[in-house]
């Protein structure tokens, strides 16, 4: 079956030339656009729709309000931010309303398909370099430690107890997730197989009731296991 994909774009050539690349593919299908966050809403109403490719700053209702609402609906489709970065501050705020990833408006085409087809299967799409300078610079704008109770499983009076759920393992397991490593990458780094990886990442989300690795990563910032710069010290 297609990948029934969605494009939300005030941008009619943007939203024509991501057109022309999804046509081109044979697992995947354009079944609707929408110019605004209204008029996306408006169309999922009545459209079946696996993926949607979202701007952030639209006329209307902004992509992320417009990702929260359709986040909100049962059986919503999968998620996918395209920002352009250093104009969207909006980014973080939308992978907190639920989006399943962010990537670069001028992302090649083969990333891009790549992501679209990993947000469909129920993967999270962070790309660790733009994760680290992303998060990097919205940080500061997070509540610190202190606020929020800082820390892992009890450190610091954490807001989040079911932090102290993890075992020592899921706990650098998930500081190298914030981070923005692939389970490639933490296999590498903690000498595991990316299997065992996988699996580690799995019941860390199921013990913190998370969704994906994406709210791994605003998790970790939230209650400052991650900082601007890089882990706590």
């Amino acid at each position: 079956m297609s990948i029934r994909v969605m494009l939300v774009d005030d941008q009619v050539l943007l939203r024509t030339g991501f057109r022309m690349v999804l046509a081109a593919q044979p697992d995947m299908e354009v079944v609707a656009e929408a110019g605004d966050g209204v008029e996306a809403l408006e169309v999922l109403r009545s459209t079946e729709v696996d993926v949607v490719l979202m701007d952030v700053r639209m006329p209307k209702l902004d992509g992320v309000e417009a990702t929260r609402r359709i986040c909100e609906r049962e059986g919503a489709p999968k998620v996918l931010i395209l920002t352009t970065f250093d104009l969207d501050e909006y980014a973080f705020s939308a992978l907190k309303a639920g989006a399943g990833g962010f990537m670069l408006k001028d992302v090649p085409p083969g990333e891009l398909l790549a992501a679209i087809r990993a947000v469909h299967s129920g993967d999270a799409v962070v790309a660790p370099s733009t994760t680290r300078r992303l998060l990097d610079r919205f940080a500061p704008m997070l509540p610190g430690p202190g606020e929020s109770g800082g820390g892992l499983g009890g450190a610091g009076g954490t807001a989040r107890p079911e932090l102290g759920r993890l075992t020592e393992r899921e706990r650098e397991v998930m500081m190298l997730v914030a981070q923005g490593l692939s389970n490639g990458e933490i296999a590498a780094r903690l000498v595991l197989s990316e299997a065992t990886v996988k699996t580690h990442v799995g019941r860390i989300l199921t013990k913190l009731e998370l969704r994906d690795r994406v709210q791994v990563v605003v998790m970790a910032y939230e209650t400052g296991l991650i900082r601007a710069g890089g882990p706590r010290a």
